[in-house]
Formats: structure tokens, sequence, C-alpha cells
């Protein structure tokens, strides 16, 4: 498709019909409730009225073109956003029925519920065995047993165990790109949160350590709500229940994965799914 064609193909910004949700739902319930959730930059929009019911033990997907509000409203389930300078929302997110923007909520307590993984690998120059156990270390847990109970429970749950309790000791920063993402999201699950927020977490590594990944997740659901950022369509696919499609800050579509990529019910979604735009 030429750029010309891709132009003409992608759809008006200043049309949004009302969100279409034909979601999978968790016998376990609700396990993030986004109301009305807008967000800005300064004077700039980023985030419109977005309402997303994720299901507990389930992994959602959040897909779309570069630029439309994925990775905004990923950072905005643990208050990563609140970083940056300008911002201000308006909306709720829930988790158990509270605000985490509401007043006097512990940030910090939040992130602890909502473990993170990044595009790329991000282990600490320390060994392997110290990156697992730094959650637990900053908490002031400092009693063996217990270090080495989460270090083998938490690699044993990123299907990292085999391969790395020999050699605990050695810096993380010796272990492939894979090992490293795995040995993250070990990290991630050391303090036992509730969520998992991944934004992109295949982008830097090779087709052998993205399907290494994808199990993972697929070994995780259940255990874990998972929400994931890709920009793979066939990644969405592969691993998660339901899909959100975004688009200029707007969901689109919120369902069924198999749904979403075979039956869409939003022309907009039809259109991204098949390649006549994004």
């Amino acid at each position: 498709m030429t750029p010309a064609q891709t132009l003409a193909a992608a759809p008006r910004e200043d049309q949004f019909e009302p969100t279409v949700y034909h979601e999978q739902k968790s016998a376990q319930g609700s396990a993030l409730d986004i109301r009305d959730f807008n967000l800005w930059y300064g004077a700039k929009q980023a985030l419109h009225d977005n309402t997303l019911d994720m299901q507990k033990g389930m992994v959602t997907a959040l897909i779309g073109p570069s630029g439309c509000g994925k990775s905004t409203l990923l950072r905005s389930l643990n208050r990563m956003n609140d970083l940056v300078d300008g911002l201000r929302i308006s909306g709720q997110v829930l988790v158990d029925g509270f605000d985490i923007y509401g007043p006097g909520v512990d940030v910090i307590a939040l992130r602890k519920r909502m473990g993170m993984v990044f595009q790329k690998p991000n282990p600490f120059a320390m060994s392997i065995y110290d990156n697992v156990t730094y959650p637990l270390r900053v908490d002031g847990i400092t009693k063996k047993s217990i270090l080495d109970d989460t270090v083998e429970r938490a690699l044993r749950a990123a299907a990292l165990w085999d391969e790395a309790k020999d050699r605990l000791k050695d810096s993380a920063l010796g272990m492939s790109g894979g090992q490293q993402q795995r040995l993250c999201i070990a990290r991630a699950v050391a303090s036992d949160p509730e969520v998992l927020l991944m934004d992109e977490p295949c982008s830097a590594l090779d087709p052998i350590a993205t399907a290494k990944i994808e199990n993972l997740i697929t070994e995780l659901r259940g255990q874990y709500t998972i929400v994931i950022v890709t920009h793979s369509m066939s990644q969405a696919a592969r691993v998660s229940d339901n899909t959100a499609f975004m688009y200029l800050g707007h969901i689109v579509e919120y369902g069924a994965t198999e749904t979403v990529f075979t039956n869409p019910k939003v022309v907009r979604t039809n259109d991204y799914v098949t390649g006549r735009f994004g």
C-alpha cells in the first residue's frame, strides 16, 4: 500500500463512536476497573474517556498504531506517569474497589502490587540472586531462608531456574537478552504482585527468545492478571484472552481476542487488524 493509499484508508480523527465491548469474563471478577479515564500532558490530551474492565487471571492485550496511547494507559495503571511534568488526569482506576488516584494513596505500595516489565531488559549490575531479591531487600527482608525460597520460586515462575540455579552469584549482565528479560519478570514477581504490566516485552528479542517469553505468559495466566502492550498483532492473538484496540487515545473496541481478530464489531478495528492502516 502506498503512503497516499495508507493515508486515504486511515479513519478520520474526529469521528469516534462509543466503544464496543464484548470481552471474556473471568470467574474471579475484575482486577482493574478503568472508568472514564482522561489524561493530559500539559495542554495535549493523550487519553480520552477510556473505560475498561480487565479481568483477574486473564491476559489483556493493548494494540494499536504507534502513538495511540497504549503505553500511556499501561503506565497509568501503576502511576508511573506521575513523574511527567504537567500531567493531569480525570476519571478513575479502581483496584479492589479503591481509586488508585484517590487522596492518600501510597504509590510505592501500589507499585508493589503492579509488577512492571519494560521494552528492553533492564537487569541491575549485580548478581542474578541479588536482582531477584532486590525488591525484598528494599522492604528490609534479609533472612536468608526467605530470600533463597523467593529466588527459587521467582526463577521457576519465570522458567529460568534450570538455566540459572548453578550461576546465581554470576552477574546478570552476562546473560543473554532473552534470559535477562525473564530475569526481569522473575524480579517483578518476587514481591508477589497481583498484576504484571508488560510494555512491549519482546521488542528487543529474537524470535526464539520471544517464543520463550510468550510461552511464559501463557504459563503465568491464571496466577497473575497480565496486561501487555504489543505492536505485534500476531503476538496479541497468541497470548491474550481479551484485546483492546486503541486509536488516537480512544479505546475503540474491547473484546475476546478471537473475535477482535476474526470478527470485529467496529469498522475501524477491522481496518487496523486487516492492515488497511497502522
